[in-house]
C-alpha cells in the first residue's frame, strides 16, 4: 500500500490523543489526520480495531536481538537481523550498538551499519559505539583488557558514517581537553558513561558540546551530597538527555522517579540497552568469554553483574506507565519523541504529523505491538 488511512483507532499524536480522526498515509508520509467520516473514497482503509495508534518507537542503545550480538556479527545481515527483532515490539529506529570492542570490529561495524543505510534496511538510522574509550573503573561487562585511550586517529574513524548518526559513549575525563568539543563539531552526539568522572568533570565535558549520558545511574559515580557525581550533574543540567532502562532492575522505580521529576522534561529518553535474547527462544549467550544468562527479564554473569537486559522498547512503556505511574502520552514521548530530538531526527521522526515519516505503530491494552510501519510499509 502506498495510500491508505488508518481509522478506529486512538491516536497519540506525540502531543495529544485523539478520537474520531483518521490518519491519512501516502508515499511513506504522513500526509494529515483528518475526521474518520470524511475520507476519500478511493483510499484503503486500515481498522485500527480500537487500539492506541503512536508514533514509532526510536531506540538509541541495541546490543542485540534475535539471538545475534553487534559485535558477534557486525554485518548487514546481523544489523537487519537485530532491528527485525525489536520491530515487533514497536522499534521503527535504532542505533545499532557495538560494545567495547578491537578495532577491526569497530570498523566493521560502522561499515555495516553504513551498508544498512544505503540499502533502505528499514529503521537503522546510525550506530552507538558503547566504549572502548571508558574508565575501568567502572567498566561493567565491558572488557578491561580493550578498554584504552583514544588512538591518535580516533576522530577519523568516528565520524567515519556519512549517512547516517554516530553516538558514541565515553569517559571524559579519560579524553583530552578539546576532544569532546572537535567531536561535536563534527557531528557525533557524545554520552557520558562508563565513566568515574566527578561534577566538575562532567561541566567541563557539557562545555564542550556533550549530547547526554548513557543509562543514568549505572556504571558512572553516583550523587552525594557533598560531590554530586556524573549522576548529579546529569540530573541537574537542562540541556543534555539521559537515557535510562526501565527494567525494574537497572534502576530501582523510585530513583526513575526521582530522575523524572529532577530532570527538565524531555531530556528523558527510554533505551533498552537489549542484548541478543529479546525477540529470541534461547536466553542465553557469551559475552567476552563469559555466559550471560535471561531469567525473569533480567541479563547476569553467573556472579549476578548486569549485562545489558532482556527488555524491549513497549515493555520500556507498559513499566512507565505500571511501575512507575508515568501518564501514557509522556511514557510513549519519553520513547519517540525526546530521543528523536536528541538524534536530531525530530523534523521528520517522532511524531504523527503532516510530512512526518510514517513510522507508526498499533498496540493493544496489554501492550502487544498488532501492526507496525516504517516509512509506511
Amino acid at each position: 500500500m502506498t495510500s491508505f488511512a488508518i481509522t478506529n483507532a486512538r491516536i497519540f499524536d506525540g502531543t495529544e490523543f485523539l478520537d474520531g480522526r483518521a490518519v491519512i498515509v501516502r508515499n511513506g508520509k504522513i500526509e494529515s489526520i483528518s475526521d474518520a467520516k470524511a475520507l476519500p473514497d478511493d483510499i484503503e482503509i486500515v481498522d485500527g480495531q480500537g487500539q492506541t495508534l503512536a508514533p514509532g518507537l526510536i531506540d538509541v542503545q541495541v546490543n542485540g536481538g534475535g539471538g545475534v550480538l553487534l559485535n558477534d556479527q557486525p554485518d548487514i545481515d546481523g544489523v537487519r537481523a537485530i532491528m527485525e527483532a525489536h520491530r515487533k515490539f514497536g522499534t521503527t529506529a535504532m542505533l545499532p550498538t557495538l560494545i567495547t570492542d578491537y578495532r577491526d570490529k569497530m570498523e566493521d561495524a560502522i561499515a555495516a551499519v553504513s551498508a544498512a543505510i544505503d540499502a533502505n534496511v528499514p529503521g537503522i538510522v546510525g550506530i552507538h559505539l558503547e566504549g572502548p574509550y571508558l574508565n575501568v573503573e567502572r567498566k561493567g561487562v565491558h572488557s578491561a583488557d580493550i578498554i584504552r585511550p583514544m588512538e591518535d586517529d580516533a576522530i577519523e574513524l568516528l565520524t567515519r558514517l556519512p549517512n547516517g548518526r554516530i553516538l558514541v559513549t565515553m569517559a571524559p575525563e579519560k579524553a583530552a581537553k578539546g576532544t569532546i568539543k572537535m567531536l561535536a563539531d563534527k557531528g557525533v552526539l557524545v554520552c557520558a558513561g562508563h565513566t568515574a568522572g566527578t561534577y566538575d568533570d562532567i561541566q567541563e565535558a557539557i562545555g564542550e558540546g556533550m549530547r547526554g549520558f548513557t543509562h543514568l545511574f549505572n556504571a558512572m559515580s553516583p550523587l552525594t551530597h557533598r560531590e554530586p557525581g556524573v549522576a548529579g550533574a546529569a540530573m541537574a543540567d537542562d540541556t543534555t538527555w539521559c537515557g535510562l532502562i526501565v527494567d525494574g532492575y537497572h534502576v530501582h522505580p523510585a530513583a526513575v522517579k526521582i530522575a523524572v521529576k529532577a530532570k527538565a522534561k524531555g531530556k528523558i529518553m527510554l533505551v533498552t540497552d537489549a542484548m541478543p535474547t529479546v525477540g529470541a527462544t534461547e536466553k542465553r549467550f557469551v559475552l567476552g568469554g563469559e555466559e550471560i544468562i535471561a531469567t525473569d527479564g533480567r541479563c547476569a554473569l553467573a556472579n549476578g553483574t548486569l549485562a545489558g537486559s532482556d527488555l524491549d522498547m513497549i515493555s520500556a512503556v507498559k513499566n512507565c506507565v505500571e511501575m512507575i505511574g508515568i501518564e501514557l502520552g509522556e511514557a510513549l514521548r519519553m520513547a519517540s519523541l525526546y530521543p528523536a530530538e536528541f538524534l536530531k531526527l525530530d523534523d521528520k521522526m517522532g511524531r504523527i504529523a503532516p510530512d512526518y515519516q510514517a513510522d507508526i505503530i498499533l498496540f493493544d491494552d496489554s501492550y502487544t505491538v498488532t501492526r507496525s510501519w516504517i516509512n509506511g510499509a
